[in-house]
């Protein structure tokens, strides 16, 4: 599974070739919507382990029993460099039929007119298919003024995988839904362990290190989002909630407590299957391996925490396709069974998150549960049908502008090498003036 980070680097390397082949892409597309009685081959890319990529193969075949005269082809990529061989084939103007895409990339793709617009056949989907269906919001946040390029596919949520053995040894309570931001930080002041003045284990790994994880706090606490909406958002703000936040995290940052700006992430999965960390912020998609790793201590799954309110985070992924696919009948028929029957015979052997089409989330559930991870279920399912949900990163042509902004200033701000109310400021200032330049 992708994660937020990931996504961020693509972006990057993304939209330094969009500008260049944007026009040369939409002139190249040449759609036929007919196959007759010729098979057909669509062409499949996603950003899988090994693992789930067997996985995906095997309902590939299911597929292919039931409609002989079209025939999926993956295309290997290795999901550590998924943004790379993703740029070399927008550049090359040789996309597959269907690929994986962040909601970001998506986006990005579909305002540049790189992507086939589905709407239509969307619009007129028959054999149970139902938009309406899908995770609340996953559609909308998908559609290009009014356009559907693509389909959401998994829902991404992010909380807080725990050490129970390391709490209860502590005397903590476990983290559960409703717990607080202050709980939070107060355990992983307890967890933490210090020789003079050096950490040797943090008590919170991999913490918010951008201000849209503080955006959660701020409306939690009854203050504005940090950006307007999720899409295309038209300005941001630092309500008083937002600061105060701000300083909780940078206290505990400064603390020792909370790891630092720049801390490494690469392996944290298998520190905390090791137990070496007692709390990880981190997504649910953690799950698949800790099911392969069977750490030998109890642990769990916790929501983000609320100060007043549950508000939860938006992390949709999911399919796309470029604006030159020549059978769009066909392809769309395979971007329907993925999204929907396909991951219902995937996600019980990797369950990385449930599927944006809800009615096939089902098995993701009764697998978790049936392996003991009754809080990940759990957790899950409270985050997703939360009522009050962001974004975790800016979804908007300025999006990497804007990222350049928040690295040049977020971090002094942790560190207190900026005093938080100015330079929160400062940060806001320029990220506005970025939209109205783009605007």
């Amino acid at each position: 599974m992708i994660t937020s980070k990931t996504i961020k680097t693509t972006i990057v390397l993304l939209l330094a070739v969009l500008m260049m082949i944007g026009t040369a892409a939409c002139d190249s597309a040449s759609p036929a919507s007919t196959t007759g009685n010729q098979k057909v081959t669509v062409t499949l890319m996603t950003w899988e382990g090994d693992s789930t990529n067997a996985l995906i193969d095997a309902a590939m075949k299911k597929f292919m029993a039931q409609n002989p005269d079209i025939i999926v082809q993956r295309i290997p990529s290795p999901n550590s460099d998924y943004g790379t061989k993703l740029t070399s084939l927008v550049v090359a103007k040789k996309l597959p039929d269907l690929f994986w895409a962040g909601n970001d990339t998506e986006q990005q793709y579909g305002a540049q007119g790189l992507l086939y617009d589905y709407t239509n056949l969307a619009g007129s989907a028959t054999g149970g298919f139902d938009l309406s269906k899908f995770a609340p919001a996953s559609i909308d946040n998908w559609k290009n003024n009014g356009h559907l390029f693509g389909l959401p596919s998994l829902m991404n949520t992010y909380g807080v995988w725990y050490n129970a053995d390391l709490f209860q040894a502590a005397g903590l309570p476990l983290p559960k839904a409703g717990w607080t931001y202050q709980e939070m930080l107060h355990d992983a002041q307890v967890l933490t362990q210090k020789n003079g003045n050096t950490v040797s284990r943090y008590g919170l790994v991999a913490p918010p290190d951008d201000p849209f994880a503080i955006s959660n706090y701020s409306v939690s606490a009854g203050g504005a989002p940090f950006e307007d909406k999720i899409l295309n958002p038209t300005s941001v703000t630092a309500s008083p909630q937002f600061i105060e936040g701000t300083k909780l995290f940078a206290n505990a940052v400064q603390n020792g407590s909370v790891t630092p700006p720049g801390y490494a992430t690469d392996n944290v999965q298998a520190s905390f299957a090791a137990g070496k960390i007692p709390m990880l912020y981190f997504g649910q998609w953690l799950a698949a391996g800790f099911l392969q790793s069977k750490p030998s201590f109890k642990y769990g799954f916790a929501p983000l925490p609320v100060v007043k309110d549950s508000v939860q985070p938006y992390d949709a992924v999911g399919i796309a396709s470029p604006s030159y696919i020549q059978h769009p009948d066909a392809v769309w028929k395979v971007m329907q069974y993925l999204d929907t029957t396909a991951w219902e015979s995937i996600l019980p052997g990797s369950p990385v998150a449930p599927a944006a089409y809800v009615p096939s989330s089902t098995p993701y559930f009764d697998t978790l549960k049936s392996d003991g991870l009754t809080t990940v279920a759990d957790s899950v399912q409270y985050e997703l049908t939360a009522q009050n949900k962001l974004g975790i990163r800016f979804v908007a042509p300025w999006s990497t502008k804007a990222n350049d902004i928040i690295t040049a200033n977020w971090d002094g701000i942790l560190l207190g090498k900026t005093p938080t109310d100015s330079g929160v400021q400062t940060m806001v200032q320029q990220l506005n003036d970025v939209i109205k330049q783009n605007s």
